[in-house]
């Protein structure tokens, strides 16, 4: 069975930076996009950065657009990163990883977003990491 693990998450500075982690164990597919998304209280999860299988494709949401940056580890097979720089206080939130089995997964990146940021397209979660941001 497959798991997604993140870690990383702590308490941050007003304009700090950070990376969280996601480590699959267990069985994966082949194809896939992989999903960072965020919770803050009080508010729905939103996505926030995605990567392909093929991790020749990445999109964000315009929040974190330029601050964000999320990546496959080269040396660690089925893992992926989230750097998260310039952190404000709105990035406070629980971040959870994210994995859909996708046929075809260029075909999420480029046009509408609206597959790659519907939380209900995931059938695979992370229990999530806490990230607060403190001024």
């Amino acid at each position: 069975q497959m798991q997604l693990v993140e870690s990383g998450g702590c308490a941050s500075q007003l304009g700090g930076c950070l990376r969280l982690s996601c480590a699959v164990s267990g069985a994966t597919f082949y194809s896939y996009v992989r999903g960072w998304f965020r919770q803050a209280p009080g508010k729905e999860r939103e996505g926030v950065a995605f990567i392909s299988s093929s991790h020749d494709y990445t999109d964000y949401a315009d929040s974190v657009k330029g601050r964000f940056t999320v990546s496959a580890d080269n040396a660690k097979k089925n893992t992926v990163h989230l750097d998260l720089t310039l952190l404000t206080t709105e990035d406070t939130a629980v971040y959870y990883c994210a994995q859909a089995h996708v046929v075809y997964p260029p075909g999420w990146f480029g046009g509408p977003k609206g597959r790659l940021f519907n939380e209900h397209e995931y059938e695979v979660w992370g229990q999530g990491t806490q990230v607060t941001v403190s001024s």
